[in-house]
């Protein structure tokens, strides 16, 4: 907790992160309990049921690591090392039982909010994706979590745990993380200004030029593309969980602007981690 002046104290992640996590985390392992076999294949995956919920609790685990300080390797940074880390660690951790894999997912995740409350916000973390602060760390956990817990439910039949409140809360990762996980390929040549807003309200800006990308909280000034999207459609596009011409073709996102027909290039540009 960060003391304030009139001797009371405050969180070091944003308002509603805690409560986002916490309860992200309980979703997923109240998905697992009733699980009967974990052995079936998850959707738009290589993984079983039991497969994903082992990695999931790996990866809570590995942020409350980070969380309290410690190091940990894990991948280059770049999204194809963090694949290939991911099958060495699953690889070497057995359980696949989905009790015990729900409880470890709900104990790490409280273990997480508990040890980032020792950090001071303006501190830098190493994590999987490079340095990061622990507002933007905690973002990340709860996007890791809301990808894999929607492919968890989707593979069960169960109602997934993404909404709108918790989309937003995934945006400072998504800003952070879009740059370090920019196709090259996918850039090359391109320069574009987006402006992406979310239905309620959230928005941000992305810049492409010289084969890079920025991003920041706030859209250009004279986007050359803005696209508008319902937030759970835009995380899912974001993770790699849909394809944007079902999105488009719904409804659930719509661009304008001088350069339109970049709108359903843009997820396109980035390779999910």
């Amino acid at each position: 907790m960060v003391t304030v002046p009139d001797g009371g104290s405050r969180s070091v992640l944003p308002e509603g992160l805690a409560e986002a996590i916490r309860g992200t985390a309980a979703d997923i392992a109240d998905v697992l309990r009733e699980a009967a076999d974990t052995g079936r294949p998850v959707p738009r995956s290589t993984w079983t049921v039991g497969e994903a919920a082992a990695h999931l609790a790996q990866a809570n685990e590995l942020m409350a690591a980070i969380a309290a300080g410690h190091t940990r390797a894990h991948g280059d940074g770049t999204p194809q090392s963090l694949a290939a880390a991911n099958e060495v660690a699953l690889a070497a951790f057995d359980e696949r039982t989905a009790g015990p894999l729900a409880e470890m997912i709900a104990e790490q995740a409280d273990a997480f909010l508990t040890a980032i409350e020792e950090r001071a916000p303006e501190e830098v973390l190493d994590t999987p994706l490079g340095p990061m602060g622990p507002a933007v760390l905690g973002s990340y956990l709860l996007t890791h979590m809301l990808g894999h817990g929607y492919d968890l439910a989707l593979a069960l039949g169960r109602p997934h745990m993404l909404d709108r409140a918790r989309v937003e809360l995934t945006l400072p990762f998504m800003i952070t993380a879009m740059p370090r996980v920019v196709d090259p390929t996918a850039v090359d040549g391109l320069t574009a200004r987006f402006a992406v807003r979310l239905w309620g309200g959230a928005r941000f800006g992305v810049t492409v030029a010289d084969n890079a990308v920025r991003a920041t909280a706030e859209p250009p000034a004279r986007p050359d593309c803005t696209i508008l999207t319902e937030p759970v459609a835009f995380l899912l596009l974001g993770l790699g969980r849909t394809d944007p011409w079902g999105v488009i073709a719904t409804g659930r996102a719509l661009s304008w602007g001088r350069k339109p027909w970049l709108g359903p290039r843009f997820p396109r540009l980035f390779t999910a981690p």
